[in-house]
Parts: C-alpha cells; sequence; structure tokens
C-alpha cells in the first residue's frame, strides 16, 4: 500500500470533486429558479396592471430612496409591505386610499425630516404603482422585513 496520495489519485479527487460541486451547483440553481418561479411568485396576479406600476417604480426611481424586499437604498422606509401596513389585508380600498393620498400629499414639509419629492401621476399611473405594491406584498419574502415598519 502507498504511504502517500498519488498524483493520478489527486487528479482523479479534483475533477470529480470539481465535476460534484459544479453539478451540485448547478442543480441549487435550477431549484432556486423553480422555487421563485413556481412557490414565492404570485404570477397569477401578475396583471398589466401591475406590470405598469413596475414601470413606473423604475422610472421615478423609487429604489434610490426606497428597498423593496431588502433590495435599494435605506434613505425611506421599506415598499415590500407597504400594503399590508396600510391595512390592505383587511380594508383594501382604505388601504388603496391611503396610500394614494401619501403620495399625492408629498412633500410634508416637516423641519428636520426626509423629503419625499412630490410626483406628479396620472390616475392610472398611481393605480398601477398601488397595484404593483400590493402585488409585491403577496410574494413569499420569507418574513421580510423583520420588522413591520420596513
Amino acid at each position: 500500500m502507498a504511504d502517500g496520495l498519488t498524483k493520478s489519485a489527486a487528479r482523479n479527487i479534483f475533477y470529480g470533486g470539481s465535476l460534484f460541486f459544479f453539478l451540485l451547483f448547478a442543480a441549487l440553481t435550477a431549484h432556486s429558479h423553480w422555487y421563485m418561479v413556481n412557490v414565492s411568485t404570485d404570477s397569477e396576479g401578475l396583471t398589466d396592471s401591475v406590470k405598469h406600476g413596475k414601470e413606473v417604480w423604475e422610472k421615478n426611481m423609487c429604489i434610490n430612496c426606497h428597498s423593496i424586499m431588502g433590495e435599494g437604498a435605506y434613505f425611506a422606509p421599506e415598499l415590500g409591505n407597504v400594503w399590508e401596513r396600510y391595512g390592505g389585508l383587511e380594508n383594501p380600498d382604505a388601504a388603496r386610499a391611503g396610500i394614494n393620498a401619501w403620495i399625492r400629499a408629498q412633500p410634508l414639509g416637516i423641519e428636520g425630516r426626509r423629503q419625499m419629492p412630490a410626483f406628479d401621476f396620472s390616475e392610472k399611473d398611481m393605480n398601477s404603482l398601488i397595484d404593483f405594491l400590493e402585488w409585491t406584498n403577496s410574494i413569499n419574502d420569507q418574513d421580510w422585513p423583520p420588522h413591520p415598519a420596513g
């Protein structure tokens, strides 16, 4: 029996291990993609209005101040659960009116407080943005954010 590791054995371990971990990585990537598409995303609720709301979100660069599901800036509150915070699960009409009023009332002009800029959204853009925020709340975010206030 050999005392040490031979070159051919080391090479076989290297190539075998590399192949094993590459296949493991590929399988985990495929599973993550499958999970996002089939389990954690509400693809049935992804309407044209929600898609337009995402376009409004991107066009107005909301992510430069807000985060959504932890992605974005932390200057302003997390908006992944804003629908829930405004009571959208219990009273969707009141939540829709509240979010609409909040955005339209900006900036508040309170001294020493961060100011959200004024946006002159059309009714279609505003409703689509709110639909996007409602849809975002329906995604299985695995209890993110950790605090209800965002």
